[in-house]
Parts: structure tokens; C-alpha cells; sequence
């Protein structure tokens, strides 16, 4: 008994850790497949002992994100489902009802609130209690409707998620491997909680309804296909689904099942619920699970293999990545060689050596993971060299994973890496550079530093002599050189390759704070964490950053060569500076709230979701509203103002 109350609390622990990461959006320590495996260990435990611990997963719902953004409570708790990976099970469950099969969406669950025919409030799922308001970011969701016919309150629950094709497309953006995004849904989940709502719209986040909360018109209640068909009618996408009875669910499964791996929706599994709303009702739930629906977990194809490496490989960060290759199998109709482990903690966790006997799978019959080591010698230990330079390699524990570096300042993919995102076309766009080229010209002996870039055009007689290169090529290098010297601050800030700080972010910086490249130095981390959309750790790598007096000599000659074109600043953009308006309501004047809300943020204000201390107006045409948020600004003696006297104000 003490062996399986100890084999339980090492359970919670695990599970409770990979579980943190998971909703916190950070790069997995664990599997899903593995995370189902170790839950279903506990259940079975809990069961043999009639022991369940305090902080055991199978009784609580999700973890508490951290988060700056706003909290509120749901309307009733957003449970988990209960979970089978057996056809069978689904047909003993949904019995001679009539049942409803969709696809269970890998993404961030939301709810969405409208009343007046305007979106009015969006809610993350958070620890199932509790969730993070973000409406100002579910307001530039690609596909959800800014308006609906229906004039009275919804509450509608769906999934927020990135597709495939846009996950693919945002990562070949990324020149670097070892920084791309690691899956959709942990890219979605970062997006969606993004204090600066700029961000998320570039991260094109759509929302799938899958079931009605709350309405007034009580003729959508009678069946849940009912329900989607009415939503799809207001212009929300609905999740794909089936309808289902006991002697169809194992050809819908079957269906979904083909889908998955060529669609653009990122699935886990299917959820089938029943489609009588009146019976669900009465079903009612557990401390944990709803009684009406139940989620199906696709069963991996498992295929045994040998491992034959650990592959490292480095990054322009220094960062050093393990690979496994293996020997080729066939899963899910393609050809697996080579699976991503993630970091030195999996490694460790899988105890993995030349020759295991490994078994492999697709993570949601798409990414190949790793599913178990049948042998664990445990004989693939970090190189202390790096693969590329030689260099002594640290092992250093980041977001509670350890992670490989390569010290070496000097190191040869560092360089390669760094020179390649430096002339990319985000940064200093200059053509003819590829990674290959850059190879040549170092083996060539002429780069060491980002100034050099600027040199070649010395070094004709070399060059033209180069494999692959001529007169035509080096003419057009140069002037492609040469062109790149007139650049936006934004584009040179994100050049210099700070670990974090990618376009979007250079480009709020450098509207902040324009000035020579030099001035960043002056910066604080105080300074950074001002600018809405900049959290501890980027304002901590900015500042580390330039503390490097190498960096400050390169940003000074960088200064002296390169003629920086400084964002456009609108005289008129002080005018509400350091004034936040909250809008709700109807509105007149402008076709809709994100009309208003651009104006007010041109003009330097900014438009919040909530009312609170901080607000200066809430607009609402109803002025004498008793609405929670009339009667909040009331209670806080915040002037409501209608929409005529905020476009009095706009045009002072």
C-alpha cells in the first residue's frame, strides 16, 4: 500500500507540472500520450487504494494560468470531459439516443457574450472556475461575426485556434528552427492572451462554436444540432460534426478519423454529447465531468524502432536542440526517420541511448514523437562540445526544462544563423545572401562581424571567383547591399537578433522610444515593461542585450553606416495620451466598435474591455443604463459620456 500511495503523490506531481506548462502555453515536458498514460495510471491507483489526494488532476479542472489580464468568474464551471480511446465505450455510453460527434479542436477554449447584437465580453476557459477576459483580443478573431441580427444576450462556448496552414506559413517566417513555434495550440494559447491586441490579430485566431450557453429565445432549445444550425445562421463557424446513433458512431468515427492529418483544424479527438437538450440537462455532472458528453482520444498508431542517434543541433542563440533519428517506419502512410525530443528534461526522461528499442507515434496523427524506450540505457548524455564549434557546451534550466548552450561567442552556426537572419527579410532585407551563401563567404574568410556585410564589396576579385557566383551575382549583392543601408528602426532593432524580440515587438519599441539604435541602450527593464505587449522576460533579454559592450561597439558603427528612417509620428496622437475609454452599448455614429476604438487609439488613447480605476470615460449612449458597467463607473465616479460627446472630444 505505501509503494502505491508514493507511486500516486510522484503521479500528482507529474502531471500537475506538465499540466502548468500546458495551459501556461510554454514548450511541453511531456506528451499528451504520455500525460494520458500516467492519468489513467492515477485513476487506476486512486481506485485500488480509495486514496485521492488534495491536489490530485483527476479532481480538479485545468490550472490557473499566469496572467496580467483581467479575471472573472464563468457562469457555471467549464469542465473536463471524461475520456475513452474504445468505439465500443461510446456506443455503451450513447445507448438508443441520438448523439452528436464533432471534432474535438486542439486550441484554447472561449466564451463569447453578445447582447445588443455586439460582442460584449470574451472569456477564457482559465482554471474552469475562473478565466481571463479578453475581449479586446477575441474582437480581431478572423472569422467570428463584430455583429449578429440577433438582438438579445448569447453566451456561446467554442474553441479559439490557429490552423495548420497559417501555423506553417508563421514558421516559415522564423529562419531559425530552434525558435519556430513548437505546435499550433501552444502558439494559439500565447495569442489569444496577448496584452496587446495588435499581436494577436497578426496571429490569425479563429473560433469554432460548439455549444450555447445562455439566450433569450428559447426556441433554439430543444435539440444541440438545432442550436449550431441557428448559430451558423447568425455567421459563427460551427464545429464539424455528425449526427450519430449506436449502429453509425463506428463509420463517424471512421470519417473523422480520415480527416484528421489533412485538414487545417488541429484535433485531439472527437467529443460526442447527446443531441436532446432536455436530456442533458437532467443529466447533470460530476465534481470533475459533464454527464452528456464524453470525449473519444484517437488511438495512436504505434510502430517499434531502433534508435540510432541523438542528433544536437545549434542555433544562432547558441541554443543546441536534441533530434532522435531512428530507423524509418511507417506511420499514419507516411515515413518517419526523425522526431523532435525537445530539450535535455525529455531526453533525461526517456533515459534514450544509441540502439534502444523505441516505439514511436504522430502526436494527433501529425507531429512523430517519441512514445516509450523499451530498453532506456540512458547512454546519450549533452555533448560538453558543441556539434559545430567545439566549444564547451552549459546546460541551463529554462521555464523548468533544461536546455543546452553553446558558450562559444565565436561558434560557426552561431555565426552562419546570425548573418542569415540579420539580411532577412524582415531585418535588413538584403538579396542573394541564403545560408549557403553566407557559408561560402566565411569559409572565404571575410565575415566575422555584421560590419563586414558592409565590406564586401572590397573583396570583388574574391568573390566572383566563388562556386555559384560571377560578375552578375556579386553586381547584384552589392546594390542589394547597398539599399539595405535605408532602413525602418523597427526592421534594424529586430536584426540584431535579441532572443524574444521579433517584429511585431521591435515595432512597438521603436514607436515608444524612436531614435538612433544607440539609445536603446539607455533603456531599463522599468522603461520596456511600460509599452503594453512587453512582459518581464523580453524586457529582461532587451536590456541584457545591449549590456554587452561588444553589442554597443557594433550598434555604434551600425549608427554611423546605416540611415534609419524613424516611425511617423502624428501631431495629433498626443491628444488623448494617457486616456482609457470603455465602450458599450450600441452605437450611431460609427458602423461598429472597432471603428470607434481606431479612432480613439489614433488620437493616442487606449480602450479597455472592463471598467476600473484606470478608465477616464466609459461611453454608452444609454447614459442612465443601470448595466454592470454604469454601475460600476458610477461607483468608481467615472464620467459616462454618450457617443456625440466623445466625437466632441475626438475633435477638440
Amino acid at each position: 500500500m505505501d509503494q502505491k500511495i508514493d507511486r500516486m503523490k510522484e503521479l500528482v506531481d507529474k502531471l500537475n507540472e506538465a499540466s502548468r506548462v500546458y495551459y501556461q502555453g510554454k514548450d511541453e515536458i511531456m506528451s499528451n500520450i504520455e500525460y494520458d498514460k500516467l492519468y489513467d495510471e492515477l485513476q487506476t491507483l486512486e481506485e485500488e487504494t480509495g486514496t485521492v489526494m488534495n491536489n490530485s488532476p483527476t479532481i480538479h479542472v485545468g490550472y490557473e494560468t499566469l496572467s496580467e489580464l483581467p479575471k472573472e468568474a464563468h457562469i457555471t464551471p467549464m469542465l473536463s470531459l471524461g475520456k475513452t480511446k474504445k468505439v465500443s465505450q461510446l456506443q455503451q455510453w450513447l445507448g438508443d439516443h441520438e448523439g452528436m460527434l464533432s471534432l474535438k479542436l486542439d486550441g484554447l477554449s472561449v466564451i463569447l457574450t453578445y447582447e445588443g447584437g455586439q460582442l460584449v465580453k470574451a472569456l477564457t476557459r482559465g482554471n474552469g472556475e475562473v478565466g481571463d477576459l479578453i475581449t479586446n483580443n477575441a474582437r480581431t478573431f478572423e472569422n467570428i461575426p463584430s455583429r449578429i441580427s440577433y438582438k438579445g444576450r448569447i453566451v456561446v462556448r467554442g474553441e479559439a485556434l490557429i490552423k495548420y496552414s497559417d501555423f506553417d506559413r508563421m514558421n516559415r517566417e522564423i529562419m531559425e528552427v530552434a525558435e519556430q513555434y513548437k505546435n499550433p495550440r501552444n502558439l494559439c494559447s500565447g495569442s489569444v492572451r496577448q496584452l496587446n491586441n495588435e499581436i494577436t490579430a497578426k496571429r490569425h485566431v479563429n473560433f469554432f462554436v460548439y455549444n450555447l450557453i445562455q439566450t433569450d429565445d428559447e426556441t433554439v432549445y430543444e435539440k444541440k444540432e438545432q442550436q449550431l444550425l441557428w448559430l451558423k445562421k447568425l455567421g459563427f463557424d460551427i464545429v464539424p460534426y455528425e449526427k450519430v446513433r449506436q449502429e453509425t458512431l463506428t463509420g463517424a468515427v471512421d470519417r473523422f478519423s480520415q480527416l484528421v492529418g489533412k485538414g487545417d483544424l488541429p484535433s485531439d479527438g472527437l467529443v460526442l454529447t447527446f443531441d436532446d437538450i432536455a436530456y442533458s440537462q437532467s443529466l447533470g455532472r460530476t465534481a470533475k465531468f459533464p454527464r452528456d458528453s464524453i470525449a473519444f482520444k484517437w488511438k495512436d498508431e504505434l510502430a517499434e524502432t531502433t534508435l540510432q542517434e541523438i542528433e544536437w543541433s545549434a542555433s544562432r542563440t547558441g541554443l543546441i536542440n536534441p533530434v532522435a533519428v531512428f530507423e524509418p517506419v511507417e506511420l499514419e502512410g507516411t515515413t518517419v526517420s526523425r522526431a523532435s525530443v525537445h530539450n535535455v528534461s525529455i531526453v533525461r526522461e526517456l533515459k534514450l541511448g544509441t540502439g534502444d528499442h523505441i516505439s514511436v507515434y504522430k502526436a494527433n496523427m501529425i507531429i512523430p514523437q517519441i512514445y516509450e524506450n523499451q530498453t532506456k540505457s540512458d547512454t546519450c548524455l549533452p555533448p560538453e562540445k558543441c556539434p559545430v564549434c567545439q566549444g564547451k557546451t552549459r546546460l541551463i534550466t529554462e521555464n523548468e526544462s533544461t536546455v543546452l548552450y553553446c558558450e562559444n561567442p565565436e561558434c560557426y552556426a552561431k555565426k552562419i544563423k546570425s548573418f542569415s537572419h540579420f539580411v532577412s527579410r524582415d531585418a535588413m532585407n538584403v538579396d542573394g545572401l541564403s545560408e549557403s551563401t553566407l557559408e561560402k563567404i566565411i569559409n572565404k574568410n571575410l565575415l566575422h562581424s555584421i560590419l563586414d556585410l558592409y565590406r564586401l564589396k572590397d573583396h570583388r576579385d574574391v568573390l566572383v571567383k566563388m562556386d555559384g557566383f560571377g560578375e552578375k551575382s556579386f553586381e547584384n549583392l552589392v546594390s542589394s547591399i547597398e539599399q539595405s543601408k535605408q532602413v525602418p528602426l523597427a526592421n534594424a532593432l529586430y536584426a540584431l537578433g535579441i532572443k524574444g524580440i521579433g517584429l511585431s515587438t521591435a515595432k512597438l519599441i521603436a514607436k515608444q522610444f524612436p531614435g538612433p539604435l544607440q539609445d536603446f541602450e539607455k533603456l531599463s527593464v522599468e522603461d520596456l515593461l511600460s509599452i503594453d505587449g512587453i512582459g518581464q522576460v523580453l524586457a529582461d533579454s532587451f536590456v541584457t542585450f545591449f549590456a554587452s559592450e561588444e553589442i554597443k561597439k557594433q550598434v555604434a558603427d551600425l549608427d554611423e553606416i546605416l540611415e534609419i528612417e524613424m516611425p511617423e509620428v502624428d501631431e495629433t496622437a498626443q491628444l488623448l495620451q494617457g486616456q482609457t475609454f470603455v465602450i458599450t452599448g450600441s452605437l450611431q455614429f460609427y458602423p461598429n466598435r472597432n471603428a470607434c476604438k481606431e479612432e480613439i487609439e489614433r488620437l493616442g488613447g487606449k480602450v479597455a474591455g472592463s471598467v476600473s480605476s484606470k478608465t477616464t470615460y466609459l461611453v454608452n449612449n444609454d447614459v442612465a443604463s443601470q448595466s454592470s458597467k454604469n454601475r460600476k463607473a458610477k461607483e468608481l465616479g467615472i464620467p459616462i459620456i454618450s457617443e456625440e460627446e466623445l466625437r466632441s472630444i475626438l475633435s477638440r
